[in-house]
């Protein structure tokens, strides 16, 4: 079968593509989100916003991009009180890490400020972008999603996943695991690649901050993270999620 296979082109993704880096298309994760819903991929690492939205794709289990606790490379930078926030500029690059947010800031801070794509009292920064920012001011207020996340419901939250076409029949699915097996062996080698901050903090940021496997408290997390979005409109309904063993 020839798969057409997406990956995103942050660091925290490398881990699952391992190998794979010369039969991947990359990209941010709002254009892989649109690459697999025009059937230009047959599968890719996509925010969980996309496979909650359409219900047209099949999940590999037991593989993800998340967090439990701390992501360090997802947060909400303002200046004053969260709860004092009005407007938020956005990352184009993100949806889940936008949906994350404005739970939070609903369901936990009791705020619905005004979101934009320019301006603001705040700023959603996501990916190795969101790294280096942080790298270099370490000392200005943040909110870290995952953080913020974890604190309030006590589970993972998945930002990504494998997610598979259900028309792309027979995709060898123990490629994909294979890719993040030998990729969580080589982290050490994964983090002397070029990237943001020094190869030491790489690896603390793929071994510490970022965590792939998709068992039961990731799919908790998941499932309450489909609910809240439901409450706010996010989505139309909590269907069942498939996922492929």
């Amino acid at each position: 079968m020839n798969c057409r296979i997406g990956g995103l082109s942050y660091l925290n993704t490398r881990p699952l593509v391992y190998g794979l880096e010369d039969r991947i298309t990359p990209g941010e994760p709002a254009q892989m989100a649109d690459l697999i819903r025009r059937g230009e991929l047959d599968a890719a690492i996509v925010p969980v916003a996309e496979v909650l939205r359409e219900d047209r794709y099949d999940l590999v289990d037991d593989v993800a991009i998340a967090a439990r606790g701390p992501v360090f490379s997802v947060f909400l930078r303002h200046a004053g009180p969260v709860e004092q926030v009005r407007r938020v500029q956005l990352d184009p690059a993100s949806r889940t890490s936008v949906w994350l947010l404005r739970v939070l800031l609903k369901s936990r801070y009791g705020i619905e400020p005004e979101f934009a794509a320019t301006g603001g009292d705040a700023e959603l920064m996501i990916g190795d972008r969101a790294i280096e920012y942080r790298l270099r001011n370490g000392n200005e207020p943040l909110l870290d999603l995952g953080a913020a996340w974890w604190e309030w419901t006590g589970l993972p939250f998945v930002f990504a996943v494998w997610a598979v076409q259900r028309s792309a029949c027979g995709f060898p699915l123990q490629l994909l695991r294979e890719a993040k097996a030998s990729g969580l062996a080589h982290l050490e080698e994964i983090a002397q690649r070029l990237g943001p901050g020094t190869a030491t903090f790489r690896l603390e940021y793929l071994s510490r901050y970022v965590h792939y496997d998709l068992g039961a408290a990731e799919k908790a997390g998941l499932r309450k993270f489909q609910e809240l979005c439901a409450g706010l409109g996010l989505i139309k309904e909590c269907r069942p999620l498939r996922f492929l063993a």
